[in-house]
């Protein structure tokens, strides 16, 4: 059968997707598999396609047209892709042509029913699925048939649907083609679905079997319920039988038709367990066969399953690569550094030097392996402790995983090495100079490390900057420096613990940490306020900046009238906070001093919003607010009884988390002030490389691991295609969640929080700073296309430091992901925002421009009428 226009199923592998497309190279290879059935058939080929295509040349403006569309304009696409289906539809079809799929038919019996399927070259690909974007036709009857229905299959790949789906993913029309499966029909008692993973949990080592009456186009398109199976090990684990009232037949005239099911057939399980475990070995073989968990669509006939189709699950999130077969529990470290999109290698492997403990990567993120620490009874109280204080949807999840009893086994203590639960203890003096003296040693270290810099290249850079991390840990992991902010939350634990206990006050701490000394990313915020201070005064200015667009606009500040000020003060607070970023603990983001336009519409909302002085009158009334809530606490604690001693507790308590908790956010602005000279020195010894042809472009450091850098400038070698395949991987995993918790089963753990008594239809998260807000909600996905007003209540994934220039202009903080020591909350308690954090999906659940209230204290979000 071997031709340019048509080739039998069994000469086609999974290498070949350009010439069958994704189904039908994944079906070919399907039939080569030992114990697998695949329906016979043939596959009319994407050369077919591109010969109909360049005979219907008005095709070719349309898909030009189609190509410079927004996503978003759907009148013109529906017009534009319905054009280009009834072209396809209508299109005579070569005689040539004609014969080669005929004569296939042929060989399948000339009046054989058959099943017509689309088999897209951009469908179904491991990072992508394009599931159901294109059209299936069954139970399809002669030649005449057959080749309509082919022409049918042809126009599917312009579907508004489709098109919609490649403009938003920026997939190139003329790139995809379309080739056909033609396959002899199965008249099945049951068919359905078989996921190789869990498709609830992604744990791996559970399958999950959906299956009905009939043929399976009733279960895919979401006709009717199916019956459930999960299978473990070889035996079903649970089941859930549905009422399957109807099932799709097929129709004596062609094609299918819906038919009732005999009641009491209707809640009759549709495969025996033995039928469903059978199942789910035939997918193990298949999967093993593929090298991922696939998505797989059988029939059973006569007590015999047949495989129609099987694709990767791309919604799994990849397993972090343990190298044992050992149980491992992992906790993501994107959600304690608010940073859960996917990081480059370049990026990874710095964190992975710069940690106090080792970290594993999957899915573009980096995880840590508390393994040891939930089995070691020494360990674990005070590890699940610290989770729940912190983020208690990981501590749910961690205890979860525990109370099943069998994934965690007991182990021996870690030893000497072992960080103790409750930390370092707390210095005993509560002392300024203690603070001073750390950043002094900070700042001292840094000039020195830029100064040194300079003259690495080569080899000899890489190697300086492996040696500098050390220095970098040694201050990150200095005792003291771990005390200090240790005492400052400990002593914040034990405000809120007396305090509520003394004077019914929930979480009395934040307002007392408003404007507090040395906290160098608050200081950020107000310090933007200046820059606008310094800009308002010139109007050539401010209208100059409504419409920046290049990098390079501080050099066309000069000539403005008041441009030599404005310049200044940009340039002045780039210095001091230029090395930040949206995802800043990943070396690889650009950072405000590489993207000053970042900061523009904050600077033009900060000259918008607030009179000059702004900054330093928010500092001073924080302070005053935190003195005067600090005096009425105290006043009415003397007045309890033994209200002496408890006041001067308190007292004692108050002072040491003012003088200490600021500097919390210093050690990690050191950090990143570190990563950005090395990244400084990196690129612009990578253009180095590209001047030497080694590199095609100095940002393809970013795709390699620090080790592997060091290879290629000791060699002058690198692997493009490795880049290529890093490249292609980062897309993939941009477009993955990653889970807090996951198991080296690969299944999610999620977290719940475990609280009654909340309002009727509340948003519950995690209370980081107290007081209750009413206002405007404005969700933000993007920090550069913030249009904030005072007032405004942001709604928002994830906030690090890069954000804090936009607290000064709302008065609430709402956040998917967040604890109660993370940046946001810090900073939202020092500037007296009510906060909550850790709400699930608030972003979908909440409007833009809905309003809505937060309760800071109590942890929970109303939407408003």
């Amino acid at each position: 059968m071997t031709g340019r226009y048509v080739r039998g199923l069994e000469e086609i592998d999974k290498m070949q997707v350009a010439l069958a497309g994704s189904k039908g190279a994944n079906l070919g290879e399907l039939s080569r598999i030992e114990g697998v059935r695949v329906p016979a058939g043939y596959c009319v080929t994407t050369d077919a396609f591109l010969r109909i295509m360049s005979e219907a040349p008005s095709i070719d403006d349309r898909l030009d047209r189609l190509s410079r569309l927004d996503p978003d304009d759907r009148g013109t696409i529906r017009t534009l892709s319905t054009e280009i289906r009834r072209t396809l539809e209508a299109v005579a079809v070569p005689d040539d042509l004609a014969a080669a799929i005929t004569r296939s038919l042929a060989g399948l019996g000339e009046q054989t029913a058959c099943a017509v399927r689309s088999s897209a070259t951009a469908e179904d690909l491991p990072t992508a699925s394009f599931a159901g974007q294109q059209d299936t036709y069954l139970n399809v009857v002669g030649p005449a048939a057959i080749l309509r229905h082919v022409r049918l299959c042809w126009a599917s790949l312009f579907t508004e649907r489709a098109v919609t789906y490649r403009l938003r993913n920026g997939i190139d029309h003329r790139k995809v083609r379309m080739a056909v499966v033609v396959q002899q029909m199965v008249f099945p008692q049951a068919a359905g679905i078989l996921f190789t993973a869990d498709p609830i949990t992604s744990n791996r080592k559970v399958a999950s079997v959906e299956a009905g009456f009939g043929l399976g186009e009733a279960l895919v398109s979401g006709l009717v319920n199916a019956d459930v199976y999960k299978v473990r090990e070889g035996e079903v684990v649970a089941r859930m039988i549905a009422t399957k009232q109807l099932a799709i037949q097929p129709s004596p005239a062609g094609g299918t038709q819906k038919q009732a099911v005999e009641p009491e057939r209707q809640q009759q399980p549709a495969l025996t367990d033995a039928q469903v475990v059978r199942l789910a070995q035939l997918g193990r073989r298949i999967e093993a066969h593929f090298g991922c968990p696939q998505d797989i669509e059988w029939c059973l006939v006569d007590d015999e399953f047949h495989i129609v189709q099987s694709r990767p699950i791309t919604t799994l999130f990849p397993i972090p690569a343990a190298g044992d077969r050992e149980n491992h529990v992992y906790v993501s470290v994107g959600h304690q550094q608010m940073m859960t999109d996917a990081w480059k290698p370049l990026g990874i492997s710095l964190w992975q030097l710069t940690a106090g403990r080792p970290m594993y990567e999957a899915g573009g993120r980096p995880f840590v392996d508390v393994t040891q620490l939930l089995g070691s009874p020494t360990s674990r109280a005070g590890f699940l402790a610290a989770a729940e204080r912190s983020d208690p949807l990981i501590g749910d999840a961690l205890q979860t995983i525990l109370e099943r009893g069998d994934f965690i086994p007991t182990l021996p203590d870690e030893g000497p090495g072992g960080a103790p639960a409750g930390g370092a203890p707390a210095p005993t003096e509560t002392d300024p100079a203690i603070v001073d003296e750390l950043i002094a040693h900070n700042q001292a270290s840094i000039a020195a490390l830029k100064c040194d810099i300079r003259t690495k290249s080569g080899a000899a850079l890489l190697d300086f900057i492996l040696a500098d991390i050390q220095e970098l840990k040694r201050i990150l992991f200095d005792p003291q420096s771990h005390r200090v902010f240790m005492a400052a939350m400990e002593a914040s634990w034990w405000l809120n613990e007396h305090l509520q206990a003394w004077l019914g006050e929930k979480n009395a701490a934040d307002r007392l940490t408003q404007s507090v000394p040395h906290n160098v990313t608050s200081e950020m915020g107000l310090a933007l306020l200046d820059v606008a201070d310094a800009i308002r005064p010139h109007p050539d200015v401010v209208a100059f900046l409504e419409h920046v667009e290049d990098e390079g606009f501080l050099d066309e500040l000069p000539k403005l009238a008041g441009g030599r000020e404005a310049q200044d003060a940009i340039r002045g607070w780039l210095d001091k906070y230029g090395m930040r970023c949206v995802g800043e603990v990943d070396i690889t983001r650009p950072r405000w001093s590489e993207r000053p336009t970042t900061l523009v519409p904050m600077i033009l909302g900060n000259i918008r919003n607030f009179e000059p002085g702004a900054g330093e009158r928010r500092f001073a009334q924080g302070r005053q607010e935190a003195r005067e809530r600090e005096q009425e606490l105290l006043d009415r604690l003397r007045a309890l009884p033994n209200g002496g001693r408890k006041a001067a507790e308190a007292k004692q308590m108050i002072d040491r988390v003012r003088t200490f908790i600021g500097y919390r956010e210093y050690p990690k602005y050191g950090m990143v002030s570190r990563y950005f000279v090395y990244k400084q020195a990196l690129l612009h010894d990578a253009q180095r490389l590209v001047r030497a042809h080694v590199l095609r472009e100095k940002e393809d450091i970013f795709y390699l691991t620090l080790q592997e850098l060091h290879d290629v400038v000791r060699t002058n070698q690198v692997d493009d295609e490795l880049i290529r395949r890093r490249k292609d991987a980062f897309r993939s995993y941009e477009a993955l969640t990653p889970p807090r918790v996951l198991t080296s089963d690969g299944e999610v753990i999620t977290g719940a929080y475990r609280r009654d008594s909340l309002p009727a239809g509340a948003l519950v998260g995690l209370p980081v700073s107290a007081g209750t807000v009413e206002g405007r909600a404005r969700v933000i996905l993007n920090m550069a296309e913030a249009d904030l007003e005072p007032g405004d209540i942001l709604v928002t994934a994830a906030t690090d430091p890069s954000w804090t220039p936009l607290f000064v202009a709302i008065k609430g903080l709402v956040t998917e992901v967040g604890g109660l020591m993370t940046h946001g909350a810090v900073i939202a308690r020092e500037y007296g925002l009510p906060a909550v954090v850790g709400v699930e999906r608030a972003t979908r659940l909440i409007r833009d421009g809905q309003r809505i209230r937060v309760n800071g204290t109590d942890g929970y979000v109303e939407i408003l009428p």
